[in-house]
């Protein structure tokens, strides 16, 4: 099956969410969190995340995790995860409780589909302009070795290109650390969208994307850049691409900050809108 065949079949089975103008959704990709170890690339940026979600909750959004929120190639059991980063899983409940928790699953967590609550992709549905629906999920039906392949991918990163990441070398088939590799995919997604017509939503690739022109292709980022963690925000039926770093106040005291990268962008013009009852979503 094709690129474009994996694509047409996650969204085929996705999950219908509305997508209003009073909506609000937070779209967080690639946590990858793991044990706790020099290798768990989440650990850096655990606080500005967790500052983050306190912010999203308290402020009415539903999250949207769009996978690899666990690093289940490199590490074999989950309960490992859940016990390092509980305070995460913890915030993950809150939201739930409220109805405001969807999780998807990426290549890195693929064995989290056997998990009914566990998605592979998610269409925010506009009603009013059913064009300007928005096609989440992973990105990892881009490639054939992370999708169809991906125990053989597993077994390499796990046995291979982990260790030797701890000695210098990039894996040079993770669309992530590989440049061509990540070309290659994002073309191949944004091709998808453009030919469906669709808004299509990714991570995988790590590499944040919100042009400020209209088009069918946007990247969330993930949440294991080197000093910051990016997300894309829907509120007001608009798209904004957003960071959370470590800023100094002028007595040298630190705190976490929301910084805008790029928009906001409009997906639904101005109209009418739900009236608010309770916590938006």
């Amino acid at each position: 099956m094709s690129a474009k065949g994996r694509l047409d079949r996650a969204f085929s089975q996705a999950l219908v969410l509305p997508f209003r103008r009073c909506s609000r959704y937070v779209l967080i990709s690639d946590c990858h969190r793991g044990v706790g170890t020099s290798s768990d690339n989440f650990l850096k940026n655990q606080h500005l995340y967790y500052a983050a979600m306190e912010h999203y909750y308290r402020n009415g959004f539903t999250y949207i995790e769009l996978g690899d929120g666990e690093e289940l190639w490199e590490n074999r059991k989950l309960r490992n995860i859940t016990e390092i980063h509980e305070d995460v899983y913890c915030m993950f409940a809150r939201f739930e409780e409220k109805g405001r928790l969807h999780l998807l699953y990426g290549n890195h967590n693929i064995v989290r589909r056997k998990n009914p609550a566990f998605l592979e992709a998610v269409i925010l549905y506009a009603e009013s302009a059913p064009e300007k629906s928005l096609y989440l999920t992973h990105g990892h039906q881009a490639s054939f070795l992370n999708s169809t392949l991906w125990p053989l991918a597993r077994f390499l990163v796990r046995y291979f290109w982990s260790p030797l990441e701890n000695l210098g070398f990039l894996d040079p088939t993770s669309a992530a650390k590989n440049y061509e590799v990540k070309e290659r995919c994002e073309e191949s997604l944004r091709s998808w969208a453009e030919t469906r017509q669709h808004i299509l939503v990714t991570g995988h690739t790590h590499r944040p994307v919100l042009p400020e022109e209209p088009s069918f292709y946007y990247n969330t980022g993930s949440c294991v850049h080197p000093r910051c963690i990016t997300c894309i925000e829907i509120q007001r039926g608009e798209m904004t691409l957003v960071k959370w770093i470590v800023e100094a106040r002028a007595d040298s005291v630190l705190y976490v900050a929301r910084e805008v990268i790029s928009g906001p962008v409009e997906i639904l013009g101005p109209g009418s809108c739900c009236v608010l009852t309770g916590d938006p979503i």
